[in-house]
């Protein structure tokens, strides 16, 4: 089940510390599949961080669906850094939801914060991981990639989830 919006979370008290309650965020809703899992059974360490790009797709899907035209023609959103902290074990069948919210826009360049929360039922429940990624607006222009600001439409739509 896959779900976006934008929210004002509700969270449990230790998932609260210094993230605040109030900061909208766009969500993300996964379940975990054994594909996902290692030898072990927890979520290979790498999943996570395609599971941001997942989220970052799904935002421009239902936020800037205008963006796919543009990167058919010279549009390119180059990732620059990815993080991520794993704070808690995921295993198959979890449902996860992410956070994601803009840290900032700085010239060419969008730092997206992400965080995962193992579900329970309906409600947010341990923080399982924070991811972070940075990524860069560019244009081919005669074969070379150029630095260029977010398209307007783009800038518009994550504002509405600034983090700070």
């Amino acid at each position: 089940m896959n779900v976006w919006e934008r929210t004002q979370p509700q969270r449990t008290q230790e998932a609260n510390e210094g993230l605040g309650d109030k900061r909208p965020a766009f969500l993300h809703r996964h379940v975990v599949s054994f594909e996902e899992t290692n030898v072990v059974g927890n979520v290979y360490f790498s999943r996570h961080v395609s599971w941001q790009g997942r989220c970052r797709e799904m935002f421009l899907k239902n936020y800037v669906p205008s963006i796919l035209d543009e990167l058919g023609r010279d549009l390119r959103l180059v990732t620059r850094k990815v993080s991520c902290e794993y704070l808690a074990e995921l295993r198959a069948f979890d449902e996860v939801e992410m956070r994601m919210r803009l840290a900032y826009i700085e010239q060419h360049r969008i730092g997206l914060d992400f965080d995962y929360f193992m579900m329970r039922g309906s409600v947010p429940g341990q923080l399982a991981a924070r991811g972070f990624q940075e990524i860069g607006c560019m244009r081919t222009q005669g074969g070379l990639l150029v630095a260029v600001s977010p398209p307007k439409e783009m800038r518009d739509a994550l504002c509405s989830f600034m983090t700070r």
